[in-house]
């Protein structure tokens, strides 16, 4: 048998060396992942969600939504820093809702005054600065909540502007989340202007002409000439054709001084959020601060519309970890304020970079799927294997390797299904075809925007697979 493989190996790579390609661009797509050792093949399994019918339910909602036309999907994707910037999962998004309808955007964040990097779908200016402070820093304190990266201000004179630049997820309702649900802020559309009348000194300006005397000039509007040298700061009494003097007096005059304020909406609460809900669809917002607040802490925002469908909100956070999400319960305590049915798990980069063995990695998604359960999130997940990555720009990452096997392993025993993108990416071999390909980025750590829009294209392909099977009666 060894042998077989070998010549039919060695056939398939002389055939592609006659039509002047190389190895190098040889990616064999197979059932499962047969092990080829050699760096010149690639074998790249079936694109399929392992252990599916633990999707069941999340299916069947899904088929309920379809026949109805009514009512939503959430689903939440909750990752690192390949999340964080929303590529992968805006293809996601798109996929799924062209395929089941688009019941809004979902989470969103103002990554840009936390400094850091988020979504194109949407832009956030505000005219004060904010503080920020990322789950990945030690337990201290801080609002780290939902969107794991903190976000405050003590400043009562703030206003956010929320613009949404993609068109299809203008929005009907706006949720907002806060520690304990608290009341800090409200929105606004529109402005008033305030004008407002006092009375200030009025000003009298002299523009000397040729000739003329300082002396003159004090007689003239009836001033001492040591009060008009000490309101222009002169110290003798030579003064200059064409400049001008100011006149002391002590007469008012009536000045009107304008300024913009903005019109709260009336916002309604739950027990997860407050919201505002309007019949007219809005592509821009502003958060502004609740007058009976002190504080202002942010978790994060909701969009969603009038439609049936999926809403898709992605979290990331540079630089994360599983364990990093679980040292701050405030975020499973907001995950419910997102009403999830199905949750993606794109985390392992960061822990593979730790050295952390697999071994511990598994006790840690073990510890966050827990987490979900002490709060009553108990629905389908599926976990997606960490993405292949190289060690100082050359050295393959076996421990993303270890991570996939013992991920792939549990996934019947734990209860969750699998997508394994660290094979349909070519596994140990893959970075450096990848990269030739223009899917990675220099780091070989990170992926292009390509990359992630390739990844994000095979998860959606993916489920929508095992859904058809759910469809047709093979659920396995």
């Amino acid at each position: 048998m060894q042998n077989k493989l070998f010549f039919l190996l060695a056939f398939v790579l002389l055939c592609f060396n006659c039509q002047g390609q190389t190895p190098d661009s040889l990616f064999v797509e197979v059932d499962s992942v047969t092990a080829i050792d050699t760096s010149d093949v690639i074998a790249i399994p079936e694109n399929h969600l392992r252990n599916p019918k633990i999707l069941k339910p999340f299916f069947e909602k899904i088929s309920k939504i379809q026949l109805s036309k009514s009512g939503k999907i959430n689903i939440v994707h909750i990752g690192d820093s390949h999340i964080q910037a929303d590529l992968m999962t805006n293809v996601i998004r798109k996929k799924l809702q062209s395929e089941f309808g688009n019941g809004g955007r979902g989470f969103i964040f103002p990554y840009s005054l936390a400094k850091t990097n988020g979504s194109y779908n949407e832009r956030f200016k505000s005219n004060r600065s904010w503080e920020s402070y990322r789950n990945i820093y030690p337990e201290k304190g801080n609002p780290v909540g939902l969107s794991g990266i903190a976000l405050w201000t003590r400043n009562k004179d703030f206003a956010v502007e929320i613009n949404v630049k993609d068109s299809s997820y203008d929005f009907n309702k706006i949720k907002v989340i806060t520690p304990k649900n608290k009341n800090m802020f409200d929105f606004a559309t529109a402005s008033k202007t305030i004008v407002m009348e006092s009375s200030v000194p009025k000003k009298i300006t002299h523009k000397i002409k040729r000739g003329e005397a300082i002396s003159i000039i004090a007689d003239k509007y009836n001033v001492s000439l040591a009060q008009l040298k000490k309101a222009n700061n002169l110290r003798s009494n030579n003064i200059q054709a064409g400049k001008t003097l100011k006149i002391p007096t002590n007469e008012m005059q009536q000045k009107s001084i304008s300024r913009s304020e903005f019109i709260p909406l009336e916002i309604q609460s739950d027990a997860l959020s407050h919201y505002y809900v309007t019949e007219n669809s809005l592509d821009k917002i502003y958060l502004i601060p609740n007058d009976g607040a002190s504080e202002f802490e942010l978790n994060g925002l909701v969009l969603e519309n009038n439609q049936p469908g999926i809403i898709y909100s992605s979290i990331g956070v540079n630089g994360a970890k599983f364990s990093d999400y679980s040292k701050y319960p405030l975020f499973f305590e907001q995950l419910k304020a997102l009403q999830p049915d199905m949750i993606v798990l794109s985390l392992g980069t960061n822990e593979t970079f730790d050295k952390m063995i697999s071994s511990e990695y598994m006790v840690q998604l073990q510890l966050f799927i827990e987490n979900m359960k002490s709060q009553g999130i108990v629905i389908p997940i599926i976990v997606s294997t960490p993405p292949p990555s190289l060690f100082k720009r050359k050295f393959p990452n076996t421990f993303a390797a270890d991570y996939a096997e013992n991920i792939i392993k549990a996934a019947e025993e734990k209860g969750f299904a699998v997508w394994d993108l660290y094979s349909q990416l070519g596994g140990l071999y893959g970075v450096n075809r990848l990269a030739a390909k223009g899917f990675m980025a220099s780091d070989k750590v990170h992926y292009s925007k390509a990359g992630y829009e390739k990844q994000g294209n095979l998860l959606a392909e993916a489920i929508l697979k095992a859904y058809s099977n759910f469809k047709s009666g093979n659920e396995n």
